[in-house]
């Protein structure tokens, strides 16, 4: 009995923490959207993830940028990492809890490589001809 209770509290942890990481994920992408933060290094930065450590105590929140230039990417991360402090302010003042995460920024190339991918493969659609127009 105590090795299923012991399984039940583990999955009830799971998702705890999965519902930690949702409720920061939304308010920092609305903190973001909304204009809150006055940083325009990262007004067009979209959060994809966050990752919250098992203790609650660390946080990492992946994004991407509109531009995925090295020049955006950086200053995306120096924005976040000059806005740290009062982004965790507001995210103390609008998810409940015992402590807020500390937050590490990471960009994510996830969807540059997917657009990447999804690019050569048109180019191999284009440059392929069509079934029914080859001669045999």
């Amino acid at each position: 009995m105590t090795k299923e209770l012991g399984l039940l509290t583990l999955v009830g942890g799971q998702m705890r923490i999965e519902k930690v990481s949702s409720s920061i994920k939304r308010e920092l992408a609305n903190i973001i959207h909304l204009g809150e933060v006055h940083d325009p290094r990262i007004s067009f930065v979209t959060i994809i993830n966050v990752d919250v450590s098992k203790d609650l105590q660390h946080a990492k929140v992946r994004f991407s940028t509109l531009a995925d230039t090295p020049k955006e990417i950086n200053a995306a991360k120096a924005g976040f990492e000059s806005c740290r402090g009062y982004i965790r302010k507001l995210i103390s003042q609008r998810v409940v809890l015992r402590y807020t995460p500390e937050f590490q920024f990471i960009y994510d190339k996830g969807i540059k490589h997917a657009a990447d991918v999804d690019k050569v493969l048109e180019e191999i659609k284009k440059s392929k001809p069509a079934q029914g127009d080859q001669i045999e």
